[in-house]
């Protein structure tokens, strides 16, 4: 009886993994035909944490438009110009369109370094010049609907992850951008863009690969009873999970061993062989 036990264990893991897989892409009518913006830090970024995402917001189906903005091109070992070509690579490999869809900053202000802290307000300027429509007018009426010229906005959330100071400085820049600048003076107003971070997990979370599935559709499950009681935001769901079955777990792992070669040392290959980031994304929609 317990070698049969033992034997099942594995088995509805995998079952359970590939049903969430399969379930994930057809349960998320909230990011269908959709503007979305990408916001990492560096290039291997898109692959290494969000290529879950990536895969599910591509699929044809979903009739989206994603970019990449990332804010530096990873120069730290002057290999700047080689690292933006592997993320545009990366990027087409995990769906974009074209090249055009992934914007790399090459600036000062957004230096790529565990020691170097980006200036919130400048992260947010920088979103604004890009996508938002009201910051071109001279002025700004209140009574105005606010307006972007993009639909929804992913990024890291406050932990960053791994902690990266640059990582957390996006999540704080863009809700400089989202709270602090378009939905200023528009109380009452209703955010053009759904923000959306991936969630950090704990250490030994991090790495188990797709062990993780069960564990976070449970924690999500309990988490999703637990504001339905609250019904402070009816109709609007809080949480996203996107699921890599086998074949999208390998596209993943092949946008980082084909594309960002000059990055793959040995950690890196540990990294997507059992990171749960390679297989699982659980995306929170914070309101602004």
């Amino acid at each position: 009886m317990e070698y049969y036990t033992i034997l099942a264990i594995p088995i509805l893991v995998c079952t359970t993994w590939l049903f969430t897989a399969n379930l994930s892409r057809t349960s998320h009518p909230n990011f269908t035909n959709k503007s979305i913006v990408l916001l990492i830090a560096h290039p291997d970024d898109e692959a290494m944490f969000f290529s879950p995402t990536l895969l599910a917001l591509t699929a044809p189906e979903s009739g989206n438009h994603v970019k990449i903005l990332c804010f530096s091109n990873g120069n730290a070992d002057g290999l700047g110009q080689v690292r933006e070509k592997e993320l545009i690579l990366s990027g087409q490999m995990l769906g974009l369109k074209s090249k055009d869809d992934v914007m790399v900053l090459d600036s000062p202000d957004f230096v790529d370094g565990m020691n170097t802290e980006w200036q919130v307000e400048k992260v947010a300027d920088v979103l604004g010049l890009a996508f938002s429509s009201q910051q071109k007018k001279k002025s700004r009426q209140s009574d105005e609907a606010p307006t972007a010229t993009i639909d929804v906005l992913v990024t890291f959330d406050s932990s960053g992850v791994s902690s990266h100071p640059n990582h957390v400085a996006l999540y704080h820049g863009a809700r400089e951008w989202l709270n602090g600048r378009i939905m200023k003076g528009k109380r009452g107003w209703r955010c053009p863009v759904e923000f959306h971070t991936l969630t950090s997990v704990s250490i030994w979370r991090k790495y188990i690969s797709f062990l993780d599935t069960p564990i976070t559709m449970l924690l999500g499950f309990h988490s999703g009873l637990k504001e339905s009681r609250r019904q402070d935001k009816v109709g609007d769901r809080r949480q996203a999970l996107f699921v890599s079955d086998i074949s999208q777990w390998r596209q993943g792992q092949k946008a980082m061993t084909r594309a960002h070669k000059s990055q793959m040392r040995w950690f890196r290959w540990g990294w997507i062989t059992v990171g749960r980031y390679m297989v699982v994304n659980d995306l929170k929609r914070e309101f602004i």
